[in-house]
């Protein structure tokens, strides 16, 4: 940036009010190793992000790619008319006469996302064409498309290779197809090639040959740098951005949804559609699909990202939220936590007492702090859920024995036969036994469970919302085995964890270390001691 050319967030905000979100997870995120949507898949996604999300367009597949990919387009067009956002759904396209335009009008769909060479070389080593030549394929492309009643969106493949390398080549395709009727000119750097000085260089260069032009930025993250690239883009100009959910995309991805969205509103004051409260929803269901874990420290979305660990931090905002940013967890639907572990302090167990309605005496939390210091030390995890058996363990109190409790159980596994499970237990001094089948042996176990509580209790049987397994590294067959499961009871959610060398045992851990939680708090809501 030249002098006098820097931008504050105010003058930005009066140049730059809006900014067009379109995702491509469907199309650019499906590229990443690994991953391939089902058309049912492809639908739900395209559902959450044009109803919930409310992301201003969806890219959602690559043209005559197979009659699968044909199927998953034509369910999200139909179910888009519908709702009357048939516009905001894209398909990549190619110049290749008129096959990616039929397709796609085939499909029910009006926009086309048209794949043209962005630099030089690409022109010439891929498709053995002149400028001129490309360039009249191209008209020929968007003009038979129009003629279909269908709007054109252009990228420029490789065209931060083209602006370093071939400069010239890419100021002609620009000049040559902007009054063709092209909406939208989208800018990829497609092999991750750029850094913010350059993104500002190329985009305002391209801005000033055309400031009439709306121009899209389409990032990878080869070097870590597609969120500060994307915003870079922004702020030289650019009106659309892409990007994808979790940041899925080839190679290293692509610039995350979350990260994008939350950086252009608080730190550039940028508008944009996106209903941030849906963005967890959407990462998880993504992250389902995908089978590409969230990294726990993912900005926004990740599970660690509202975990205070430090216990001066949970001093701090006992103290007047000293250590709360912009970025406060129910802004996205989630709530802030604090760790239990060896660097816990004892504001941080305080903390998570007065959640759960505990009151201890300072001599009693600093006990408490002691021991689970001592679990930090040897790496066991511990969370808000192990707390109050924790406090009962070291304060010695007369506190009642589990009252829900597993006398003994049989699971069996056979070929060609399903799972089974027999179970006896003990709830409130009462036996109970049953059995069932199921699709795995946890899941037989579940099931007799489940029966007990409907056909002996008369009760419901809290619900599995989310069940994870981690190994620790080393690749030993004997190694520990950890399970978290989230539950849900009515408007109740808790997580409990297992840890055994047997994945099933682990499970079963953390199953009735949940009904003794639940047990504790139906007991205490009708006074039971």
């Amino acid at each position: 940036m030249g002098k006098g050319e820097q931008i504050s967030t105010t003058s930005y905000k009066r140049i730059h009010p809006f900014v067009e979100i379109m995702d491509c997870t469907l199309r650019d995120g499906e590229q990443t190793s690994g991953v391939s949507f089902l058309p049912h898949e492809k639908l739900m996604i395209a559902r959450m992000l044009l109803r919930d999300v409310n992301v201003d367009r969806i890219e959602v597949a690559s043209a005559r790619v197979s009659e699968g990919e044909k199927d998953a387009v034509k369910m999200i067009c139909r179910y888009a008319r519908q709702m009357d956002a048939l516009e905001k759904v894209e398909v990549l396209g190619f110049v290749d006469g008129n096959l990616s335009v039929d397709w796609i009008n085939e499909c029910g769909g009006k926009v086309i996302n048209l794949l043209a060479k962005g630099s030089e070389k690409h022109c010439h080593a891929q498709l053995h064409k002149t400028v001129e030549e490309h360039i009249e394929d191209i008209r020929n492309t968007v003009d038979y498309a129009r003629s279909k009643d269908m709007e054109v969106n252009l990228y420029l493949e490789d065209w931060s290779n083209g602006m370093k390398e071939s400069p010239e080549y890419v100021y002609k395709m620009l000049d040559s197809l902007v009054d063709s009727g092209i909406r939208r000119f989208m800018l990829p750097d497609t092999l991750g090639i750029l850094n913010p000085l350059y993104v500002i260089e190329y985009m305002r260069k391209m801005l000033k040959r055309h400031p009439e032009v709306h121009f899209d930025f389409h990032a990878h993250n080869d070097y870590d740098l597609a969120v500060s690239n994307t915003l870079a883009a922004v702020l030289s100009g650019c009106k659309g951005v892409h990007v994808t959910v979790n940041g899925l995309g080839e190679r290293c991805g692509n610039a995350p949804l979350s990260s994008v969205q939350v950086i252009l509103k608080d730190q550039f004051l940028a508008k944009t559609n996106i209903n941030e409260d849906k963005l967890n929803d959407i990462s998880k269901l993504v992250e389902g699909y995908s089978g590409i874990p969230i990294a726990p420290n993912q900005p926004v979305i990740g599970e660690n990202v509202f975990t205070q660990v430090a216990g001066v931090h949970a001093d701090g905002d006992n103290k007047g939220n000293l250590y709360v940013n912009a970025l406060i967890p129910e802004r996205f639907g989630r709530k802030r936590e604090y760790a239990l572990g060896k660097n816990s302090g004892r504001a941080n167990i305080a903390k998570n007492l007065e959640e759960l309605g505990l009151e201890l005496t300072p001599e009693q939390t600093k006990r408490v702090t002691k021991r689970i210091t001592e679990l930090g030390d040897r790496k066991e995890i511990v969370t808000q859920d192990d707390l109050p058996f924790i406090v009962s363990d070291v304060l010695k109190h007369d506190a009642p024995e589990d009252k829900v409790k597993l006398v003994s159980y049989m699971t069996s596994i056979a070929y060609g036969l399903k799972p089974l499970a027999n179970v006896k237990v003990d709830i409130n001094g009462k036996q109970f036994e049953a059995n069932s089948t199921g699709d795995g042996q946890y899941d037989a176990f579940v099931k007799a469970l489940r029966k007990i509580y409907k056909e002996n209790l008369g009760r419901t049987f809290p619900i599995l919302t989310n069940y994870s397994v981690t190994i620790p590294p080393g690749g030993r067959t004997d190694a520990l085995v950890q399970t978290v499961i989230t539950w849900r009871n009515g408007e109740k959610m808790i997580r409990t964890r297992g840890l055994d060398a047997d994945q099933i045992e682990a499970a079963i851990k953390a199953t009735f270390k949940m009904l003794n939680i639940f047990e504790e708090s139906e007991n205490a809501q009708k006074g039971v001691v």
